[in-house]
């Protein structure tokens, strides 16, 4: 039930003015806070990204390592990390880290390898680099998936190589003293929160294994309506993402381009009590990032207001 993500060819507003959404009127206080997907900053250097979101008023980013943001496998990697981490303090930015680099592990073929794949061993390495920088970072969590088997491979094997992998993933963020948010994602074997909670049985439900949720994933798939995932998802999350999209269609749109109401959602986050990030992720759009930026987080706090029965005024 997977779709192609394209690019949205709409026309883009003038410059953003970054104390547009910081000095809008005094907002109610949802217990929300918002970040915003590096991969959709990747024609921006890191520090500015970083600076960009922090101007827009965000409160911290999901930031995934990749050749253009703290490529894990280059050089000087604990001096680069004390860099990012100084000017997160500086800005007041958290972090989440995310493991979505789509060739950053092999330049032929996208996401590869994987947990399920016949010899993840570049994927765990890569994996346990990305808990370092967590730790490093003081991140909330450290986002990863299953992967997609190859063809042939038995659903069981597939399963086996996955709960090996995570098997191992789960002893290392307890070694750095991390948690994990794993990540059902459309066309993967783990692609729904049943599969999620089935992994988990067969780990032995351990703690350091949360879950990522992606909002507009519980759309494209699950048979519930999203408010009722957000709160099945509660006991388990550590990370969420959030953007627009339609049933069936795993294409990440911009808020009001897809088919979620989102203040039932923002309020359902609420009422979970979810202490961390929900961060925008829009990995197709970095070619208009700052626009994009300005424009979901105002969307994101009216539909918060909205959920706590306010409005934003204009």
């Amino acid at each position: 039930m997977t779709g192609t993500v394209t690019d949205q060819g709409h026309a883009q507003p003038g410059p953003v003015r970054t104390d547009a959404v910081r000095t809008d009127a005094v907002r109610a206080d949802t217990g929300l806070r918002f970040g915003y997907g590096t991969n959709g900053f990747a024609g921006h250097r890191l520090t500015e990204a970083i600076a960009v979101l922090a101007d827009l008023g965000y409160d911290g980013i999901a930031l995934t390592l990749d050749h253009c943001h703290l490529d894990p496998f280059a050089p000087g990697l604990s001096r680069r990390v004390a860099r990012v981490a100084r000017r997160l303090a500086e800005t007041g930015l958290e972090t989440v880290v995310e493991t979505g680099a789509r060739y950053l592990l092999d330049p032929w073929t996208k996401h590869a390898p994987t947990l399920v794949d016949e010899d993840p061993s570049r994927r765990l390495e890569y994996l346990g680099l990305a808990m370092r920088v967590a730790a490093d970072l003081n991140a909330g969590a450290v986002s990863l998936w299953s992967g997609v088997p190859a063809p042939g491979v038995p659903s069981r094997v597939a399963w086996e190589r996955l709960v090996h992998g995570c098997g191992w993933a789960v002893a290392e963020a307890d070694r750095h003293g991390v948690v994990l948010g794993f990540e059902p994602e459309p066309g993967m074997l783990v692609d729904t929160l049943d599969a999620y909670e089935l992994l988990r049985r067969r780990l032995g439900d351990p703690p350091a294994l949360g879950l990522t949720l992606d909002i507009g994933h519980c759309r494209c798939l699950e048979s519930a309506p999203v408010p009722d995932c957000v709160v099945r998802a509660g006991p388990h999350l550590v990370n969420v993402q959030i953007e627009d999209m339609r049933r069936g269609v795993h294409e990440h749109l911009e808020f009001g381009q897809g088919e979620i109401d989102f203040p039932p959602v923002l309020d359902a986050l609420r009422r979970t009590g979810f202490p961390g990030l929900v961060s925008v992720e829009l990995p197709r759009h970095s070619h208009a990032a700052p626009q994009l930026a300005a424009r979901s987080l105002a969307f994101l706090r009216a539909a918060a207001d909205a959920a706590h029965g306010t409005r934003t005024p204009r």
